[in-house]
């Protein structure tokens, strides 16, 4: 890998994430653009500049599997809002190297399955597979664990991710039930139950790189509400119901709590009871000797305010993994296989855009 080779990729969806993505690889001289596979009508025929908020780069953008499949490319950033292993394996045997923000991220047993197809895939193609994130990844497991570095000894580790998604609106507003009645959102079956699972694998990473195995995994679930209406650009939450969730997940090794995950996402402040968490960010506490605090959040914006960038981290993890995935031995690539990350293209000139600077 030199600073002068380029990757040529593929964009698999073009939403929130994959977005972020495309403009990375249409602006990074450290890779070539040749295929956008989009899934929404209205973006096909678009030039992927268009789609990104760029100049035209001569990459039509298309709904037609096929012709991304037949393309040649060293990888596809794999980004659709639903995994699907399937796609994955045929992109693999196609001899395309593929990095996913859906995963898997590491080999536990709920994903062993699917990581065995992925393995097969990769051993027809002579490809890699990696799936990276933000949380589950980058803050839960490789940055904690390399932190430990500067320990003599630990007792816990707790890692928070607090996001005011008033401040940042997304899918996730609908996603996790906001503006729910507080009963219909325990009695219904809630898309986050499910969440522990796939947390389990940053969990997981983090707990075997310390020597020990996780035993048990527990999970908590508290709400706030809403004390008066809450506006948003995709409606109100309207005062009583869910303006705030609070999830957390307890992996237990040695018959203690080592390693727990905190998710905090809120409608702002003005909830019952009132969290008063401040700014968006990412903590790290290691708990031991000597004790550790990490905070990692975005700078701040013209209003004082740090944003939630999330999504855009969740995007760019991925796009920089690249080269040292494509030039990976073929198979799962974890981020301890990846080692320390050196991104290509990244010390380059601003965009004229004033929106990327």
């Amino acid at each position: 890998m030199s600073d002068k080779q380029t990757y040529r990729v593929i964009q698999w969806a073009t939403g929130t994430v994959g977005k972020v993505s495309l403009r990375h690889f249409a602006e990074n001289p450290a890779f070539e653009l040749v295929g956008v596979l989009v899934t929404n009508p209205e973006k096909v025929g678009k030039d992927a500049g268009e789609i990104a908020g760029l100049p035209a780069t001569g990459v039509i953008a298309t709904d037609d599997v096929e012709k991304i499949i037949a393309l040649d490319a060293d990888c596809v950033h794999f980004a659709p809002l639903v995994q699907d292993i399937d796609m994955v394996c045929r992109l693999l045997r196609s001899g395309k190297n593929v990095v996913s923000t859906l995963g898997p991220f590491y080999p536990t047993e709920h994903f062993r399955a699917d990581i065995d197809r992925i393995e097969a895939a990769c051993r027809d193609g002579g490809t890699s597979f990696h799936g990276c994130g933000i949380h589950p990844g980058f803050v839960g497991d490789i940055l904690p664990l390399t932190l430990t570095r500067l320990m003599n000894r630990i007792d816990r580790i707790q890692v928070y991710e607090i996001a005011d998604k008033l401040r940042n609106p997304s899918v996730y507003i609908q996603f996790m039930g906001f503006g729910l009645d507080p009963d219909e959102l325990s009695a219904q079956p809630n898309c986050m139950e499910g969440a522990a699972i796939s947390f389990a694998q940053s969990m997981s990473l983090l707990v075997e790189g310390l020597g020990r195995t996780i035993e048990d995994l527990t999970e908590k679930h508290e709400v706030a509400t809403a004390k008066n209406d809450i506006p948003y650009p995709g409606g109100v939450i309207r005062a009583g119901t869910v303006a705030g969730q609070h999830w957390e997940w307890t992996a237990w090794a040695d018959g203690a709590p080592l390693v727990v995950y905190h998710l905090y996402y809120m409608m702002g402040d003005d909830m019952e009871p009132a969290w008063n968490l401040g700014d968006s960010r990412h903590r790290i506490v290691i708990e031991g000797d000597p004790p550790l605090e990490a905070t990692l959040m975005a700078s701040a914006a013209p209003d004082g305010r740090h944003p939630f960038l999330g999504i855009t981290w969740t995007a760019l993890l991925g796009c920089t993994a690249v080269p040292h995935v494509c030039d990976a031995k073929p198979g799962l690539i974890t981020h301890l296989d990846l080692g320390v990350v050196q991104p290509r293209g990244l010390v380059r000139p601003p965009s004229a855009d004033p929106g990327t600077r």
